[in-house]
Protein backbone atom coordinates (compact mmCIF):
# COMPACT_ATOMS: atom_id res chain seq x y z
CA UNK A 1 0.00 0.00 0.00
CA UNK A 2 0.66 3.69 -0.93
CA UNK A 3 1.57 5.57 2.42
CA UNK A 4 2.25 9.31 2.35
CA UNK A 5 4.29 9.47 5.76
CA UNK A 6 2.95 13.41 6.22
CA UNK A 7 3.94 14.17 2.82
CA UNK A 8 1.31 17.03 1.69
CA UNK A 9 0.09 17.31 -2.29
CA UNK A 10 -1.34 20.37 -3.64
CA UNK A 11 -3.79 19.85 -6.70
CA UNK A 12 -4.08 22.89 -8.85
CA UNK A 13 -7.35 23.62 -10.79
CA UNK A 14 -7.95 26.84 -12.57
CA UNK A 15 -11.44 27.18 -11.81
CA UNK A 16 -13.18 27.47 -8.67
CA UNK A 17 -13.78 23.49 -8.34
CA UNK A 18 -16.95 23.71 -7.07
CA UNK A 19 -16.92 20.78 -7.78
CA UNK A 20 -14.03 19.69 -10.11
CA UNK A 21 -15.12 16.23 -10.17
CA UNK A 22 -11.42 14.72 -11.76
CA UNK A 23 -9.64 16.91 -8.77
CA UNK A 24 -11.62 15.53 -6.24
CA UNK A 25 -11.15 12.18 -7.40
CA UNK A 26 -7.57 12.69 -7.52
CA UNK A 27 -7.30 13.95 -4.09
CA UNK A 28 -9.91 11.22 -2.69
CA UNK A 29 -6.99 8.47 -3.23
CA UNK A 30 -4.07 10.56 -2.32
CA UNK A 31 -5.39 11.28 0.63
CA UNK A 32 -6.63 7.13 1.03
CA UNK A 33 -2.61 6.33 0.22
CA UNK A 34 -1.72 9.11 3.10
CA UNK A 35 -1.32 12.22 2.08
CA UNK A 36 -2.53 15.64 3.25
CA UNK A 37 -4.33 16.98 0.43
CA UNK A 38 -5.39 20.62 -0.80
CA UNK A 39 -7.30 21.64 -3.82
CA UNK A 40 -5.92 25.06 -4.53
CA UNK A 41 -8.58 26.89 -6.54
CA UNK A 42 -9.38 30.13 -7.60
CA UNK A 43 -12.22 32.63 -6.16
CA UNK A 44 -15.12 32.85 -7.73
CA UNK A 45 -18.61 33.96 -7.41
CA UNK A 46 -19.84 33.18 -3.69
CA UNK A 47 -18.24 30.03 -3.20
CA UNK A 48 -16.87 30.02 0.14
CA UNK A 49 -12.95 30.40 0.66
CA UNK A 50 -12.10 27.43 1.98
CA UNK A 51 -13.77 23.82 3.06
CA UNK A 52 -13.61 20.34 3.28
CA UNK A 53 -14.99 17.30 1.72
CA UNK A 54 -13.96 15.01 4.21
CA UNK A 55 -10.16 14.46 3.93
CA UNK A 56 -9.98 16.74 1.15
CA UNK A 57 -8.93 20.60 1.97
CA UNK A 58 -10.21 22.87 -1.07
CA UNK A 59 -8.93 26.18 -0.82
CA UNK A 60 -9.71 29.36 -3.23
CA UNK A 61 -7.51 31.63 -3.48
CA UNK A 62 -8.32 35.47 -4.89
CA UNK A 63 -6.31 36.83 -7.98
CA UNK A 64 -3.82 39.61 -6.95
CA UNK A 65 -1.44 41.54 -8.05
CA UNK A 66 -0.86 43.68 -11.16
CA UNK A 67 -2.49 41.16 -13.27
CA UNK A 68 -5.67 40.35 -11.05
CA UNK A 69 -8.06 42.83 -13.34
CA UNK A 70 -7.25 40.67 -16.28
CA UNK A 71 -9.23 37.93 -15.05
CA UNK A 72 -12.75 40.45 -15.20
CA UNK A 73 -11.65 42.58 -18.25
CA UNK A 74 -13.53 42.07 -21.17
CA UNK A 75 -11.61 43.06 -25.02
CA UNK A 76 -15.10 43.86 -26.14
CA UNK A 77 -15.63 47.30 -28.31
CA UNK A 78 -16.38 50.02 -26.07
CA UNK A 79 -17.38 53.32 -27.56
CA UNK A 80 -14.95 55.96 -27.92
CA UNK A 81 -11.14 56.23 -28.71
CA UNK A 82 -10.38 55.75 -25.27
CA UNK A 83 -12.49 52.91 -24.89
CA UNK A 84 -11.02 51.10 -28.38
CA UNK A 85 -7.44 51.48 -26.92
CA UNK A 86 -8.62 50.40 -23.54
CA UNK A 87 -9.81 47.14 -25.27
CA UNK A 88 -6.64 46.71 -27.25
CA UNK A 89 -4.47 47.44 -24.95
CA UNK A 90 -6.04 44.50 -22.57
CA UNK A 91 -5.50 41.93 -25.78
CA UNK A 92 -1.97 42.71 -26.01
CA UNK A 93 -1.19 41.75 -22.29
CA UNK A 94 -2.81 38.86 -22.61
CA UNK A 95 -1.42 38.21 -25.55
CA UNK A 96 2.09 38.95 -24.15
CA UNK A 97 1.71 37.70 -20.78
CA UNK A 98 -0.43 34.74 -21.89
CA UNK A 99 -2.13 33.18 -19.97
CA UNK A 100 -2.55 36.58 -18.73
CA UNK A 101 -6.37 35.75 -17.15
CA UNK A 102 -4.61 33.17 -14.35
CA UNK A 103 -1.56 35.46 -13.65
CA UNK A 104 -3.58 37.17 -10.66
CA UNK A 105 -4.26 33.92 -9.44
CA UNK A 106 -0.71 32.42 -9.92
CA UNK A 107 0.40 35.48 -7.84
CA UNK A 108 -2.38 34.47 -5.09
CA UNK A 109 -0.48 31.16 -5.12
CA UNK A 110 3.13 32.11 -4.49
CA UNK A 111 2.13 34.68 -2.18
CA UNK A 112 -0.23 32.34 0.02
CA UNK A 113 -0.13 28.38 -0.42
CA UNK A 114 1.97 26.83 1.96
CA UNK A 115 5.08 24.59 0.40
CA UNK A 116 4.38 20.83 -0.76
CA UNK A 117 5.38 17.80 -2.20
CA UNK A 118 4.07 16.87 -4.75
CA UNK A 119 2.20 19.55 -7.40
CA UNK A 120 -0.11 18.25 -9.60
CA UNK A 121 -1.52 20.48 -12.47
CA UNK A 122 -4.80 20.21 -13.95
CA UNK A 123 -4.11 21.71 -17.52
CA UNK A 124 -2.19 24.08 -19.67
CA UNK A 125 -3.21 27.07 -17.02
CA UNK A 126 -1.94 25.36 -14.06
CA UNK A 127 1.73 23.78 -15.27
CA UNK A 128 3.45 27.23 -14.97
CA UNK A 129 2.76 28.18 -11.25
CA UNK A 130 2.84 24.35 -10.26
CA UNK A 131 6.86 24.59 -11.49
CA UNK A 132 7.08 27.67 -10.07
CA UNK A 133 5.83 27.15 -6.85
CA UNK A 134 7.79 23.82 -6.27
CA UNK A 135 10.97 25.13 -7.32
CA UNK A 136 10.41 27.47 -4.48
CA UNK A 137 9.59 24.16 -1.96
CA UNK A 138 12.72 22.30 -3.46
CA UNK A 139 14.90 25.72 -1.98
CA UNK A 140 12.87 25.32 1.37
CA UNK A 141 14.55 21.79 1.29
CA UNK A 142 11.75 19.44 -0.02
CA UNK A 143 12.23 16.85 -2.57
CA UNK A 144 8.56 18.59 -4.73
CA UNK A 145 7.50 16.98 -7.96
CA UNK A 146 5.05 18.20 -10.25
CA UNK A 147 2.48 16.21 -12.74
CA UNK A 148 1.06 17.93 -15.75
CA UNK A 149 -2.29 16.22 -16.10
CA UNK A 150 -3.23 16.95 -19.96
CA UNK A 151 -7.20 17.15 -19.65
CA UNK A 152 -7.68 17.91 -22.86
CA UNK A 153 -5.62 18.72 -25.92
CA UNK A 154 -6.64 22.43 -25.45
CA UNK A 155 -4.21 24.02 -28.27
CA UNK A 156 -5.54 21.17 -30.83
CA UNK A 157 -8.83 22.40 -30.04
CA UNK A 158 -11.80 24.65 -31.11
CA UNK A 159 -11.33 27.29 -28.53
CA UNK A 160 -8.21 28.64 -30.12
CA UNK A 161 -9.67 28.39 -34.12
CA UNK A 162 -9.48 32.32 -34.18
CA UNK A 163 -5.60 32.26 -32.96
CA UNK A 164 -3.09 33.25 -35.34
CA UNK A 165 -0.96 30.84 -36.45
CA UNK A 166 2.33 32.77 -34.79
CA UNK A 167 0.87 33.21 -32.06
CA UNK A 168 -0.67 29.55 -31.67
CA UNK A 169 3.09 28.17 -32.60
CA UNK A 170 4.16 30.78 -29.89
CA UNK A 171 1.49 29.01 -27.08
CA UNK A 172 2.62 25.54 -28.20
CA UNK A 173 6.44 26.41 -27.36
CA UNK A 174 5.53 27.86 -24.41
CA UNK A 175 3.81 24.88 -23.44
CA UNK A 176 6.57 22.32 -24.88
CA UNK A 177 8.92 24.53 -22.33
CA UNK A 178 6.70 23.68 -19.47
CA UNK A 179 6.58 19.86 -20.20
CA UNK A 180 10.12 19.70 -20.73
CA UNK A 181 10.51 20.84 -16.85
CA UNK A 182 7.73 18.70 -15.38
CA UNK A 183 8.67 15.56 -13.47
CA UNK A 184 5.98 13.28 -15.65
CA UNK A 185 3.25 13.45 -17.65
CA UNK A 186 -0.57 11.91 -17.20
CA UNK A 187 -3.59 11.89 -19.63
CA UNK A 188 -7.39 10.87 -19.71
CA UNK A 189 -6.83 7.86 -22.87
CA UNK A 190 -4.41 6.22 -24.61
CA UNK A 191 -4.76 8.17 -28.02
CA UNK A 192 -3.87 10.94 -26.43
CA UNK A 193 -1.24 9.60 -24.42
CA UNK A 194 0.01 8.35 -28.42
CA UNK A 195 -0.29 11.73 -29.56
CA UNK A 196 1.42 13.68 -26.83
CA UNK A 197 4.20 11.36 -26.96
CA UNK A 198 5.05 11.72 -30.91
CA UNK A 199 4.41 15.30 -30.22
CA UNK A 200 6.62 16.47 -27.67
CA UNK A 201 9.64 13.52 -28.58
CA UNK A 202 8.44 12.17 -25.01
CA UNK A 203 11.04 9.47 -23.78
CA UNK A 204 8.74 8.44 -21.42
CA UNK A 205 5.22 8.00 -23.00
CA UNK A 206 2.24 9.49 -20.65
CA UNK A 207 1.09 7.81 -17.68
CA UNK A 208 -2.97 7.39 -18.94
CA UNK A 209 -5.30 8.10 -15.91
CA UNK A 210 -9.05 7.61 -17.58
CA UNK A 211 -11.50 9.59 -15.85
CA UNK A 212 -13.70 6.64 -15.03
CA UNK A 213 -15.93 6.83 -12.01
CA UNK A 214 -15.78 4.78 -8.77
CA UNK A 215 -17.15 1.45 -8.91
CA UNK A 216 -21.28 1.74 -7.95
CA UNK A 217 -24.35 -0.03 -7.84
CA UNK A 218 -27.16 0.40 -9.91
CA UNK A 219 -29.92 0.06 -6.95
CA UNK A 220 -33.43 -1.96 -8.29
CA UNK A 221 -35.50 -0.83 -8.76
CA UNK A 222 -33.69 1.73 -10.91
CA UNK A 223 -33.59 5.54 -9.80
CA UNK A 224 -36.45 7.84 -10.80
CA UNK A 225 -34.67 11.36 -9.34
CA UNK A 226 -35.44 12.86 -13.03
CA UNK A 227 -39.08 12.11 -13.11
CA UNK A 228 -39.60 13.37 -9.95
CA UNK A 229 -38.19 16.54 -10.46
CA UNK A 230 -39.88 17.22 -14.17
CA UNK A 231 -43.24 15.14 -13.69
CA UNK A 232 -42.28 13.48 -16.82
CA UNK A 233 -45.36 10.59 -17.35
CA UNK A 234 -43.93 6.83 -16.50
CA UNK A 235 -45.00 5.90 -20.16
CA UNK A 236 -42.84 8.69 -21.45
CA UNK A 237 -39.05 7.76 -22.16
CA UNK A 238 -35.90 9.97 -21.29
CA UNK A 239 -33.26 11.01 -22.78
CA UNK A 240 -30.68 12.58 -20.91
CA UNK A 241 -27.58 14.90 -21.55
CA UNK A 242 -24.97 15.65 -18.86
CA UNK A 243 -22.54 19.05 -18.73
CA UNK A 244 -21.77 22.18 -19.98
CA UNK A 245 -24.97 23.87 -22.02
CA UNK A 246 -23.27 25.88 -24.69
CA UNK A 247 -22.60 25.73 -28.55
CA UNK A 248 -21.42 22.55 -30.35
CA UNK A 249 -22.38 20.60 -28.38
CA UNK A 250 -25.47 19.00 -30.37
CA UNK A 251 -28.07 20.34 -28.08
CA UNK A 252 -30.61 21.71 -30.87
CA UNK A 253 -29.98 18.48 -32.91
CA UNK A 254 -30.64 16.58 -29.80
CA UNK A 255 -34.27 18.17 -29.15
CA UNK A 256 -34.96 17.67 -32.35
CA UNK A 257 -34.42 13.89 -32.68
CA UNK A 258 -36.41 13.81 -29.40
CA UNK A 259 -39.16 15.43 -31.33
CA UNK A 260 -39.52 12.99 -33.78
CA UNK A 261 -39.88 9.80 -31.60
CA UNK A 262 -42.82 8.38 -30.79
CA UNK A 263 -43.09 9.14 -26.32
CA UNK A 264 -39.43 10.37 -25.30
CA UNK A 265 -38.20 13.65 -23.94
CA UNK A 266 -35.05 15.20 -23.42
CA UNK A 267 -33.52 16.44 -20.29
CA UNK A 268 -30.45 18.61 -19.97
CA UNK A 269 -28.52 18.46 -16.40
CA UNK A 270 -25.86 21.18 -16.22
CA UNK A 271 -25.00 24.77 -16.71
CA UNK A 272 -23.26 26.77 -19.23
CA UNK A 273 -24.09 29.92 -21.64
CA UNK A 274 -27.07 28.58 -23.07
CA UNK A 275 -29.07 28.02 -20.25
CA UNK A 276 -31.48 30.69 -20.35
CA UNK A 277 -32.08 29.79 -24.16
CA UNK A 278 -32.62 26.37 -23.08
CA UNK A 279 -35.28 27.18 -20.39
CA UNK A 280 -37.31 29.08 -22.64
CA UNK A 281 -37.39 26.06 -24.85
CA UNK A 282 -38.67 24.75 -21.78
CA UNK A 283 -41.46 27.09 -22.15
CA UNK A 284 -42.04 26.49 -26.08
CA UNK A 285 -45.36 24.67 -26.59
CA UNK A 286 -43.59 22.62 -29.66
CA UNK A 287 -41.06 21.73 -26.72
CA UNK A 288 -44.20 21.46 -23.67
CA UNK A 289 -43.15 18.21 -22.35
CA UNK A 290 -40.55 16.83 -24.11
CA UNK A 291 -37.83 19.47 -23.14
CA UNK A 292 -36.03 20.28 -19.65
CA UNK A 293 -33.56 21.92 -18.04
CA UNK A 294 -32.04 21.20 -15.02
CA UNK A 295 -29.16 22.37 -13.23
CA UNK A 296 -26.26 20.46 -12.17
CA UNK A 297 -25.66 18.60 -8.97
CA UNK A 298 -22.68 17.16 -7.19
CA UNK A 299 -20.81 14.24 -9.46
CA UNK A 300 -21.21 11.92 -6.39
CA UNK A 301 -25.07 12.30 -7.41
CA UNK A 302 -24.81 12.22 -11.17
CA UNK A 303 -24.63 8.19 -11.27
CA UNK A 304 -28.17 7.66 -9.84
CA UNK A 305 -29.62 11.07 -12.07
CA UNK A 306 -27.91 9.11 -15.20
CA UNK A 307 -29.40 5.86 -13.99
CA UNK A 308 -32.89 7.58 -13.98
CA UNK A 309 -32.77 7.82 -17.71
CA UNK A 310 -33.58 5.42 -20.54
CA UNK A 311 -30.30 6.80 -22.78
CA UNK A 312 -27.55 9.13 -22.66
CA UNK A 313 -26.72 11.48 -26.18
CA UNK A 314 -23.36 12.95 -26.68
CA UNK A 315 -23.61 14.39 -30.16
CA UNK A 316 -20.91 16.74 -30.29
CA UNK A 317 -19.22 17.71 -33.45
CA UNK A 318 -15.59 16.13 -33.87
CA UNK A 319 -14.60 19.70 -35.28
CA UNK A 320 -10.95 19.16 -33.63
CA UNK A 321 -8.48 16.84 -32.69
CA UNK A 322 -9.35 17.44 -28.80
CA UNK A 323 -12.84 16.36 -29.55
CA UNK A 324 -12.28 13.35 -32.19
CA UNK A 325 -10.07 12.23 -29.17
CA UNK A 326 -12.17 13.30 -26.30
CA UNK A 327 -13.54 10.42 -23.46
CA UNK A 328 -15.63 12.88 -20.98
CA UNK A 329 -17.17 12.38 -17.49
CA UNK A 330 -20.72 12.09 -19.27
CA UNK A 331 -19.44 9.23 -21.33
CA UNK A 332 -17.54 7.30 -17.91
CA UNK A 333 -20.86 8.25 -16.12
CA UNK A 334 -23.48 7.33 -18.30
CA UNK A 335 -21.56 3.70 -18.56
CA UNK A 336 -21.34 3.54 -14.68
CA UNK A 337 -24.96 4.06 -14.60
CA UNK A 338 -25.66 1.57 -17.04
CA UNK A 339 -27.44 3.96 -18.78
CA UNK A 340 -26.57 3.15 -22.65
CA UNK A 341 -25.04 6.43 -24.77
CA UNK A 342 -25.59 7.50 -28.30
CA UNK A 343 -22.29 9.39 -29.25
CA UNK A 344 -21.33 10.98 -32.54
CA UNK A 345 -19.52 9.09 -35.62
CA UNK A 346 -16.44 10.82 -35.13
CA UNK A 347 -15.81 10.97 -31.93
CA UNK A 348 -13.60 7.97 -32.47
CA UNK A 349 -12.12 6.74 -29.12
CA UNK A 350 -15.90 6.52 -27.47
CA UNK A 351 -17.16 5.38 -30.82
CA UNK A 352 -14.29 2.16 -30.48
CA UNK A 353 -15.81 1.22 -26.53
CA UNK A 354 -19.28 1.55 -27.73
CA UNK A 355 -19.08 -0.74 -30.66
CA UNK A 356 -16.60 -3.23 -29.29
CA UNK A 357 -18.89 -3.40 -25.93
CA UNK A 358 -22.47 -3.25 -27.54
CA UNK A 359 -23.07 -0.33 -24.98
CA UNK A 360 -25.24 2.20 -27.39
CA UNK A 361 -25.10 3.52 -30.69
CA UNK A 362 -23.29 5.67 -33.20
CA UNK A 363 -25.09 8.32 -35.19
CA UNK A 364 -24.39 11.91 -37.40
CA UNK A 365 -24.22 14.30 -34.69
CA UNK A 366 -25.44 17.06 -37.12
CA UNK A 367 -28.33 14.97 -38.22
CA UNK A 368 -31.44 14.98 -36.12
CA UNK A 369 -33.13 12.05 -37.68
CA UNK A 370 -29.98 10.16 -37.38
CA UNK A 371 -29.77 11.03 -33.86
CA UNK A 372 -33.62 9.44 -33.84
CA UNK A 373 -32.47 6.37 -35.41
CA UNK A 374 -30.41 5.75 -32.87
CA UNK A 375 -31.76 6.42 -30.25
CA UNK A 376 -34.99 4.05 -31.44
CA UNK A 377 -33.48 0.61 -30.33
CA UNK A 378 -32.61 2.03 -27.11
CA UNK A 379 -35.58 3.16 -26.53
CA UNK A 380 -38.32 1.08 -28.63
CA UNK A 381 -36.94 -2.50 -27.21
CA UNK A 382 -37.15 -3.63 -23.68
CA UNK A 383 -35.36 -6.57 -24.75
CA UNK A 384 -32.32 -4.09 -26.33
CA UNK A 385 -32.05 -1.52 -23.57
CA UNK A 386 -31.64 -4.76 -21.04
CA UNK A 387 -28.72 -6.28 -22.77
CA UNK A 388 -27.60 -2.66 -23.45
CA UNK A 389 -27.49 -1.67 -19.70
CA UNK A 390 -26.01 -4.86 -18.61
CA UNK A 391 -22.87 -4.50 -21.00
CA UNK A 392 -22.46 -0.94 -19.48
CA UNK A 393 -22.60 -2.16 -15.83
CA UNK A 394 -20.21 -5.09 -16.80
CA UNK A 395 -17.28 -3.10 -18.13
CA UNK A 396 -17.31 -0.53 -15.03
CA UNK A 397 -17.22 -3.19 -12.75
CA UNK A 398 -13.31 -3.86 -13.13
CA UNK A 399 -12.17 -2.60 -16.12
CA UNK A 400 -13.57 1.07 -16.18
CA UNK A 401 -13.64 2.31 -12.89
CA UNK A 402 -11.84 4.31 -10.90
CA UNK A 403 -10.51 1.76 -8.33
CA UNK A 404 -8.85 0.02 -11.57
CA UNK A 405 -7.84 3.45 -13.47
CA UNK A 406 -6.06 5.21 -10.70
CA UNK A 407 -3.68 2.38 -9.84
CA UNK A 408 -0.74 3.42 -12.22
CA UNK A 409 -1.11 7.26 -11.35
CA UNK A 410 -0.34 6.12 -7.32
CA UNK A 411 2.66 3.90 -8.67
CA UNK A 412 4.18 7.08 -10.66
CA UNK A 413 3.42 8.83 -7.22
CA UNK A 414 5.17 6.29 -5.47
CA UNK A 415 8.17 6.80 -8.14
CA UNK A 416 8.86 10.01 -7.93
CA UNK A 417 8.38 10.64 -4.61
CA UNK A 418 9.70 7.87 -2.96
CA UNK A 419 6.57 7.30 -0.65
CA UNK A 420 5.98 3.85 -0.60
Amino acid sequence: MVTGNGRRAVLLVANAAAPYSRAWRVGRSLAAAGWQVEIAAVAEGDHPREERDGELLIRRYAPRGPFAFVATARTAKRGGVIGRLRSYGIAAVKLVAWPAHVRGWWAALRAELPPADLYHAFGILTIGVAEDLAARSRAAGRRAVVVYDVIDVILESNNIERVPGPVLAWYRRKERGWVRRADAVITVNDPIADHLAATWQLVVRPTVLLNCQPRWTVPEPRPNLIRAATGIPAERQIVVFLGRLGRERGLEEAAEAVLTLPDAALVLIGFGPWEERLRAKDADLRYAGRHFTLPPVHPDAVPAWTASADASIIAVPANSLNQRLSTPNKFWESLTAGTPVVVGRDLEVMREIVERDGVGAIADPADPADLARALGPLLGSAEAAASARQRCIAITRDRYCWETAVVPYLDLVVALTGSA
